[in-house]
């Protein structure tokens, strides 16, 4: 049975939880980060993901907190954690992810190797 995200919007969201909790925003602004500008989530894709993944037990919601970089947002009081089960979902979805490049370079669709 398979285990990981079934789309790649769950598994940026993952990936963007992958490091520590965020609100909303903060995870919009961490995968246009993480994919440089290439991807954009908007709030009805991101919240639609994230309630499909808190019933999944992917995530789960926290009470805000501050870090060094951001200040609590009363707007902005729902934090999202991911939980052992959604590491398992991202760890998953990425071995598939290799597996699939690896074949892809076998094809000469793309250099694994560094420049």
């Amino acid at each position: 049975m398979a285990t990981g995200a079934s789309n790649p919007i769950e598994f940026q969201i993952l990936l963007a939880l992958a490091g520590r909790e965020r609100h909303g925003y903060g995870i919009m602004k961490e995968i246009d980060r993480q994919s440089g500008g290439r991807v954009r989530v908007g709030p009805g894709t991101l919240y639609g993901a994230i309630k499909r993944m808190l019933g999944a037990k992917w995530i789960v919601e926290t009470e805000a907190t501050t870090t060094e970089d951001e200040e609590p947002d009363a707007r902005r009081t729902s934090y999202y954690r991911l939980t052992a089960a959604g590491r398992r979902a991202a760890e998953e979805t990425a071995r598939q992810m290799a597996d699939l490049l690896t074949v892809a370079a076998g094809h000469g669709l793309v250099n694994l190797k560094p420049s």
